[in-house]
């Protein structure tokens, strides 16, 4: 199975730029990418922050440019996300009974578990009892492999800002997990706009680029995450019964391969 992990796209309102760039061009050029290169993934996961403050006509935008997509799209929220605002443009997208952007579908190589960690009026990420509680039952009514999409990444990874920003109900995660830890394959993160890979508590994962800034490798600022302006990119995931391969795919600026 082959799908395409998408993140951080920042989309803001017409005629805006962000960082001096076009979110919004940067976004149409990685799906012309993903339709000229990878049109034969099953589909596509998004981890959130799909604009950069909530903005309609960003939401607006997103649905737009998304549609491009020649396979289902499967999406929760970030940080920078706005819940209503997305579920205004994105009235399809599934939602808890609570109304969180949760969701869980079924693969051939097991269930996808998408998960809302987005905080009103805060930048750190959080699960309440309802979230978990809706992620219990998700996990408690499938038997095979799990795999698991979530914007913010409940580890640590050296970045000073963007680890006081994490997900700050990692411990309570973990406990829902704990009885499916053997059976929990990966985890995709976004919010970080960093390639990386690793293990939390046996459980691999990886995380992508955004689709129009990055946040600079840098181990030494603390009070800011330093913008760098790598290529965009977006994760090509192949999936069977052996391994889970997550390969990140960059366009360089002016290049299509």
């Amino acid at each position: 199975m082959k799908f395409i992990h998408l993140s951080d796209l920042h989309l803001v309102g017409s005629g805006a730029t962000l960082h001096g760039l076009d979110p919004r061009d940067r976004l149409r050029r990685c799906v012309a990418h993903i339709r000229r290169f990878h049109a034969d993934a099953a589909f596509v996961v998004l981890t959130g922050d799909l604009t950069h403050g909530g903005e309609p006509g960003g939401y607006a935008a997103a649905r737009a440019i998304l549609a491009e997509m020649p396979m289902p799209l499967h999406v929760t929220i970030g940080n920078h996300d706005s819940r209503a605002a997305f579920r205004a443009a994105f009235p399809h997208v599934p939602v808890s009974e609570c109304g969180f952007v949760q969701d869980a579908f079924d693969t051939p190589e097991g269930r996808f578990i998408l998960l809302d960690t987005h905080e009103p009026q805060q930048a750190e990420g959080r699960l309440c009892a309802q979230r978990l509680a809706w992620l219990e039952r998700a996990l408690r009514t499938s038997s095979g492999p799990v795999f698991l999409g979530l914007h913010h990444p409940p580890f640590r990874v050296g970045l000073g800002r963007m680890d006081r920003i994490r997900l700050r109900d990692g411990e309570s995660l973990l406990g829902v997990l704990r009885p499916h830890l053997g059976r929990v394959r990966h985890m995709f993160v976004g919010h970080l706009h960093r390639a990386l890979a690793g293990s939390w508590h046996g459980v691999p994962f990886s995380g992508v680029r955004g689709t129009n800034h990055q946040i600079a490798l840098d181990f030494v600022t603390q009070d800011v995450a330093p913008v760098s302006f790598e290529a965009p990119g977006y994760g090509v995931v192949l999936v069977s019964p052996e391994a889970v391969v997550a390969h990140l795919e960059e366009l360089p600026d002016g290049e299509s391969r």
